[in-house]
């Protein structure tokens, strides 16, 4: 007779506790679940800081660009565009010759190629894509030491494709775009040490 009544007042006892626990589940759910994140993180992060990068590089020229290509003045637009990122990200000042530099971007337009998307009704061209092939490398100038280099870093534009006026107009701003785009993912991998 004693054990069905220990064993009745622990059921109503475990009752109350889960009625209790569940109440009061939703004012404590953000605290369980911030420890379960804070405890259960793998540590893994990006460093877009470049945190791997020597804190001494502090000056960095920017060589003039190789162009493998028939585009003229690519390289210019390109190497444009890489030091427009520089400037944006900070980290670094870029500077006017090599010897006063900590680091070099040296790099080459090994590519431009279009390839059409989709076509008219006529068979010619509707959209293309247009893709860029570069060389690029970040190094330090007085060891050589290459911090960051890809020999083919690739970057894609589509664009539409009208009457010939038109189309070129779209053309040139797809390959300023393409170009800006090109430097903007180099830069945030150079930084990230990928």
């Amino acid at each position: 007779m004693q054990v069905c009544e220990k064993l009745k007042r622990h059921l109503i006892d475990s009752k109350a506790i889960s009625r209790w626990f569940l109440r009061s589940l939703p004012a404590w759910l953000p605290i369980l679940m911030a420890t379960l994140l804070i405890l259960t993180g793998c540590g893994y992060h990006f460093s877009p800081g470049g945190e791997h990068i020597d804190p001494g590089i502090k000056k960095v020229f920017i060589e003039p660009f190789g162009n493998r290509t028939s585009q003229a003045n690519l390289e210019d637009t390109f190497r444009l565009a890489v030091a427009d990122q520089f400037i944006k990200g900070k980290r670094f000042v870029i500077v006017d010759g090599g010897n006063e530099a900590d680091a070099l971007i040296r790099g080459s337009i090994k590519a431009l190629s279009t390839t059409p998307l989709s076509y008219r009704t006529t068979n010619l061209a509707a959209e293309e894509r247009m893709t860029l092939t570069v060389e690029m490398a970040f190094e330090e100038r007085r060891s050589g030491n290459v911090i960051w280099q890809d020999d083919n870093f690739t970057g894609t534009q589509d664009y539409p494709v009208a009457s010939l006026g038109d189309t070129e107009a779209s053309r040139k701003n797809a390959l300023s775009k393409l170009a800006n785009d090109t430097a903007e993912r180099a830069y945030r991998m150079l930084m990230s040490g990928f």
